[in-house]
């Protein structure tokens, strides 16, 4: 029974001393004054130095409410009342006059408000080391003058940058008098130095600036006086933005240059602007307009110059190509355009070799296909001594042509001439004066036919459509050209007697087109030795070892070309020319124009046909037609003007 009475009192016991242990505890927690235990601040390793919970609160703002020692001592460790008595003195010899320093603390803060930070003996400084003497160990006296030191030094250095020296140099005085004031105060100082030796130069800047000085004269110019600034203050923001505003001013000039399209000007300042402050984002951005602009003006150069060449004025056309070679000298379209340009002199726009057909404008349907023959020079006529030679073809002279000009490739067809007719109604001289000369197979001569005309071959019976026209007067050849001039409105005419040679010899020098003596090749409707008539007949001067095939006219372009690509130059049928007949060449014209004499009765056929002995092949041959003849032996091609 007596073991089972202490059980029950010792369970009482321990029950009753947990319970005592949670009320202190709860008392200890929520109402520590009842204790009547004295503060406890956490003991510093060094009492100069501040704790990490004092850098903590350096961070603070000075306005801010410091923590009275009343609160502080209750965030801190176990009871003070649990300690040894030995520890308890200790820590209690520490807080003597507690009530003093929480009211110095908050004297401190007030100070603090009314902006009295230092210097005097109710400044917050004084008041803040005031407390750190009553309790050394004081986190937030020591918190209070870190904050303090923070705030006069970012004063100091903002009354510094905004330039006021003075009330700069006051605060830098205060900030000295704290601890640690003096190694805070040093690099402050420098600055404040450096700014009292930048502003008389900035403010001459500016000066100089209004003066119209803001890059020159060397080395007191705006810009100069800026860059000394920057040499003393690397970062001074007055300098930096005012260079900035210098280069911004070059750069408006250099748009409103850009504006007006005068990009040389445009060039040389942004060039000074570089030179102002290089590889800037605006001077960047300024040079990507730059060359954009340039290099579409440069297009839009070109696209006139192109218009140019389009309505035949190669010299606008180059001057044009030429200021859009000085803005962009690697623009595409300027590649080859010197040749386009020259060919637009010599050929208008073409180029040698070139194949073109002239639509007509009032109807349907085109001139004859013409080929671009190439300007140059050749030797007209013979010399003595040289094959077939005859007086006629004298003197050999000197004919150029400074330009190009355009023959059709093959003689006018039947075909070709009946649209003239159905266009116009044109009567031709054989149908008003009674017919042509043909070839008549019984005497294996020429004889009139009365009934022969345009439409008829050299028999005087029908003609395809594709075969050369034939038994027309010179007047008939021009009434054809004057019709193509009209439908097409371009400029064609018969060629000159020196367009005809130049273009059948097609660059050669020798006798024939195609070399000396007889053909190795089908090259031309020529009277050759194997050919017969369709009665046997042959020819008695003939081309030895040559036959064509044919007796008479073939279709046009039936053989091969000469060099510069014409068909039929040098056979099938001779060819009117619009020049008139003279003895000679003595007084000849030597730029290739026509020789004309007004009211001349004889006009000159070039050209052999497939009757021709091979004298009358020679490149050099001429013959005197009276104008108004009609003949199964003669047609004609057309001259283009370019």
């Amino acid at each position: 029974m007596a073991g089972q009475s202490t059980t029950g009192w010792q369970r009482k016991a321990g029950i009753g001393a947990a319970v005592a242990l949670l009320l202190f505890a709860l008392v200890y927690r929520f109402l520590p004054g009842w204790l009547m235990l004295p503060p406890t601040v956490p003991a510093q390793a060094n009492s100069g130095g501040s704790s990490s919970a004092s850098l903590g609160n350096a961070a603070m703002s000075l306005g801010s409410v410091p923590a009275s020692a009343g609160t502080s001592i209750y965030s801190a460790g176990p009871p003070l009342a649990l300690a040894p008595p030995k520890v308890r003195a200790a820590a209690q010899s520490h807080y003597v006059g507690a009530p003093a320093v929480v009211e110095l603390l908050k004297q401190a803060h007030a100070a603090e408000q009314a902006e009295r930070w230092a210097g005097t003996p109710d400044s917050a400084a004084a008041l803040y080391e005031r407390a750190l003497a009553l309790a050394p160990g004081n986190a937030d006296a020591r918190a209070g003058l870190d904050a303090l030191s923070q705030r006069l030094s970012s004063s100091a250095l903002q009354t510094i940058d905004e330039g006021d020296a003075k009330a700069a140099q006051a605060l830098l005085n205060l900030l000295r008098q704290l601890p640690g004031g003096l190694t805070a105060t040093t690099p402050l100082q420098a600055r404040l130095f450096v700014m009292e030796h930048t502003q008389p130069l900035l403010r001459e800047a500016v000066e100089q600036e209004r003066a119209g000085h803001a890059l020159s004269p060397a080395g007191s110019s705006a810009l100069d006086l800026y860059r000394r600034v920057l040499m003393l203050d690397p970062g001074n923001a007055v300098a930096t933005r005012g260079v900035q505003h210098l280069q911004r001013a070059v750069l408006l000039q250099a748009q409103a240059a850009l504006v007006g399209e005068d990009y040389a000007r445009a060039g040389r300042l942004l060039a000074q602007a570089n030179s102002v402050l290089p590889g800037s984002p605006q001077l960047i951005a300024a040079r990507a307009q730059f060359e954009q602009a340039r290099r579409e003006h440069a297009r839009a150069l070109v696209a006139r110059a192109d218009a140019a060449l389009q309505a035949h004025a190669p010299r606008l056309a180059e001057q044009l190509a030429s200021r859009a070679r000085l803005l962009e000298p690697s623009l595409p379209q300027l590649a080859g355009y010197a040749a386009r340009v020259r060919d637009a002199k010599l050929y208008g726009g073409l180029r040698p070799g070139q194949l073109f057909a002239d639509n007509f404008i009032d109807r349907a349907g085109s001139a004859p296909t013409m080929v671009v023959i190439p300007a140059g020079s050749f030797v007209m006529g013979s010399r003595p001594g040289q094959p077939g030679f005859r007086s006629d073809q004298a003197p050999a002279h000197t004919v150029t042509f400074s330009k190009g000009f355009a023959l059709s490739r093959s003689e006018i067809s039947v075909a070709q001439y009946r649209a003239f007719v159905r266009a116009t109604g044109y009567i031709t001289d054989a149908e008003r004066e009674g017919g042509a000369m043909v070839y008549d197979e019984l005497t294996g001569g020429m004889r009139m036919d009365p009934h022969a005309n345009w439409r008829d071959g050299y028999n005087g019976q029908p003609a395809a459509g594709d075969m050369p026209v034939i038994n027309i007067s010179w007047s008939d050849a021009e009434a054809y050209c004057l019709w193509l001039s009209k439908a097409t409105g371009k400029t064609y005419r018969l060629p000159s007697e020196a367009e005809y040679e130049y273009a059948e010899r097609g660059g050669t020098t020798t006798p024939y087109w195609w070399g000396y003596g007889s053909p190795k090749q089908r090259v031309e409707n020529l009277a050759g030795a194997l050919d017969r008539s369709p009665k046997g007949r042959h020819w008695a001067n003939s081309f030895k070892g040559y036959g064509d095939g044919y007796w008479g006219p073939a279709p046009v372009m039936s053989f091969l070309p000469n060099p510069f690509g014409l068909f039929d130059i040098d056979g099938n049928v001779s060819e009117w020319t619009e020049d008139c007949w003279h003895d000679n060449y003595v007084r000849a014209p030597d730029n290739g124009s026509a020789w004309v004499n007004p009211g001349c009765q004889n006009r000159v056929v070039r050209g052999s046909s497939w009757a021709s002995t091979p004298d009358q092949a020679l490149s050099a041959w001429r013959m005197d037609v009276p104008a108004d003849l009609r003949s199964a032996r003669i047609g004609f091609r057309v001259m283009r003007s370019l």
